[in-house]
C-alpha cells in the first residue's frame, strides 16, 4: 500500500484495521520511512441501535471509521480498541455510543458510507432516525465528523446498489446538518486483478464456497487502491467531497513510536532469582532420574544455558512464563513440551 501511494505521489496514507489496531506500528514505520504521511485508523463496529422492548432484535452493528489527530486520540482509539474486545461479552466485538462519546476526544470519525450505521439506516428507509443518529455523532465530535461518500465503480457505470440507494440522501443529511463530506475509497486489495484472489481468501474465512448460488460477495472488482487520478474522475461532481481528504490528512499528525518491551519486573535482581529456580529444578529433576552423566556435566550445560539466556537480557522474561507454566500445572491445565515463545 505504501509503495502504491508513493508512486502516485500520495503525500498521506491511513490503514484502517478492522477492529483492532494490530498493523499500526509497523505501517506507521514503514509509511514513515517511504516519506509518505502515515494517518493511524481503525474501522470499528458501532452498536448504534437501541431497543427498550423486550423481545424486539436490535439491528447489528455497522462500521465507523476513527482516525487519529493526536496522542490523545491515538490513546482514545487503543481504549476503544480495549472496549471492543473485553466489554462485549458473548456478543461480536463492537463499541457503544456511550463509549465512542467518553472517548472521542482527539479522534475524527467517518460516517461509514453506505455500509456505516447512517447509510444502513438509510436502506431501511429510517430517515428520521438517521437524522437523529448523526446530530448526536454530530455533538460527539465537533468539527470532526466528515459524512462519507463512496463510489467503487468506473467512471460512468453502474455502481453497487447499497451506493446508489443512499448516496443522495448521505448528501442531503450531511448538507442540511452543516457537516462536511468526503469521498473514501474502501481498499481491500492492490489491484482490480487480485479480486478472485482475494475473494478466494474470504471464502476460506467464512468456510464458504466461491461458485455457490446464495448471495455472498459483498465486494467487487472496483475495491482496489485506486490511484488520485481515478478518484478526482469518480468525483468529478463534487470536488469538494475530494478536498476534504486532503483537509482531514492536515488535522491529523500523530505517528507511533516505538519502545522496548515493557515487562513486569519478576525479581529485585532477575539474573539470581532465575540462577535459584533453575538450580532447584535441576537438583529435584537429579533426584528422580537415572544420571546419564557425571553430577557435573549436568551443572556445566546448565550454567552455559543460563549465561546465554543472561546475555540476551532474557532472565525476566523466562520467569514471567515459568510463573505461567507453574500455575497451569498447580490448576490442572495441561502443558505441552513447548518451543521458544510457545
Amino acid at each position: 500500500m505504501v509503495k502504491i501511494a508513493k508512486n502516485d505521489q500520495m503525500p498521506a496514507l491511513a490503514i484502517t484495521d478492522s477492529g483492532n489496531l494490530f498493523g499500526a506500528l509497523e505501517f506507521s514505520e514503514v509509511a514513515a520511512g517511504a516519506g509518505v504521511q502515515p494517518i493511524i485508523g481503525c474501522q470499528m463496529e458501532l452498536q448504534y441501535a437501541q431497543s427498550d422492548m423486550p423481545g424486539t432484535k436490535v439491528a447489528p452493528p455497522r462500521a465507523v471509521v476513527l482516525l487519529a489527530q493526536d496522542e490523545t486520540g491515538y490513546g482514545n482509539l487503543m481504549k476503544l480498541n480495549s472496549h471492543n474486545f473485553l466489554s462485549c461479552g458473548d456478543a461480536l466485538p463492537h463499541i457503544t455510543l456511550e463509549a465512542l462519546a467518553t472517548h472521542s476526544e482527539g479522534l475524527i470519525c467517518l460516517t461509514g458510507g453506505a455500509t456505516g450505521p447512517i447509510g444502513q439506516l438509510v436502506l431501511d428507509n429510517q430517515m428520521a432516525v438517521a437524522a437523529s443518529l448523526l446530530a448526536r455523532m454530530k455533538d460527539m465530535f465537533p468539527n470532526r465528523l466528515y459524512v462519507e461518500i463512496q463510489r467503487h465503480c468506473a467512471p460512468g457505470a453502474s455502481r453497487p446498489e447499497n451506493e446508489e440507494r443512499t448516496e443522495n440522501a448521505l448528501l442531503r443529511l450531511a448538507y442540511d446538518q452543516d457537516l462536511p463530506i468526503v469521498a473514501t475509497n474502501d481498499v481491500h486489495f492492490a489491484r482490480r486483478d487480485m479480486f478472485d484472489a482475494h475473494d478466494a481468501l474470504i471464502c476460506i474465512s467464512e468456510g464458504a464456497y466461491v461458485d455457490q448460488q446464495e448471495p455472498r460477495r459483498t465486494l467487487t472488482p472496483e475495491h482496489y487502491f485506486k490511484t488520485q487520478a481515478e478518484m478526482v474522475a469518480l468525483f468529478a461532481d463534487l470536488p469538494e467531497a475530494l478536498v476534504r481528504s486532503v483537509e482531514i490528512a492536515r488535522r491529523c499528525a500523530f505517528k507511533a513510536y516505538k519502545r522496548a518491551p515493557i515487562l513486569p519486573k519478576f525479581a529485585d535482581d532477575e539474573v539470581v532469582e532465575l540462577r535459584r529456580q533453575a538450580n532447584a529444578g535441576l537438583q529435584s529433576r537429579l533426584e528422580m532420574i537415572p544420571h546419564a552423566v557425571s553430577l557435573e556435566a549436568y551443572q556445566e550445560r546448565l550454567d552455559f544455558e543460563l549465561g546465554v539466556i543472561e546475555g540476551m537480557g532474557f532472565p525476566g522474561y523466562f520467569l514471567i512464563v515459568a510463573d505461567f507454566i507453574k500455575w497451569a500445572k498447580d490448576n490442572d491445565i495441561p502443558v505441552g513440551p513447548g518451543r521458544g515463545s510457545g
